[in-house]
């Protein structure tokens, strides 16, 4: 009969040390909050291009109103006026959200249209005219 040998016991697993858990999660917390922060730019960005579109609709009805009616004034076109020259049928002038989630206007009477933010001032938290976020564009 053979004899058994004993045998080497198993060494014990290479744990984790503090620093390395710490450097770890640093790593995954810092990524965390680059996609939450990039996460929430393109939330903004994507009120920001709903707005202009529909900025861009009411501006398209306000052109095609005043070429049916050459005499008409800028400032005395109302909401009842443009909706049938608002694309797919639309009942109503569309509204747009703000960053913060409230429902916004639009100024209809002026050209071209602006998001009312209130007392008749445009709202526009790009800070460009010109950029086609919350505004036409040009």
């Amino acid at each position: 009969m053979l004899m058994k040998t004993p045998s080497k016991p198993a060494l014990p697993g290479r744990a984790f040390t503090l620093l390395e858990m710490s450097i770890v999660l640093m790593v995954l917390m810092t990524l965390l909050s680059t996609g939450l922060f990039v996460s929430r730019k393109t939330d903004q960005w994507k009120l920001g291009r709903q707005a202009s579109e529909a900025l861009r609709s009411v501006y398209s009805a306000q052109r095609m109103y005043l070429a049916d009616n050459p005499t008409a004034s800028v400032s005395a076109i109302t909401s009842t006026l443009l909706i049938p020259y608002l694309p797919d049928q639309a009942t109503t002038i569309p509204t747009v959200k703000s960053l913060v989630g409230t429902n916004l206007t639009i100024l209809v009477n002026v050209m071209p249209p602006v998001v009312n933010a209130g007392s008749g001032v445009a709202y526009d938290p790009s800070g460009c005219n010109n950029d086609s976020l919350w505004d036409i564009g040009e």
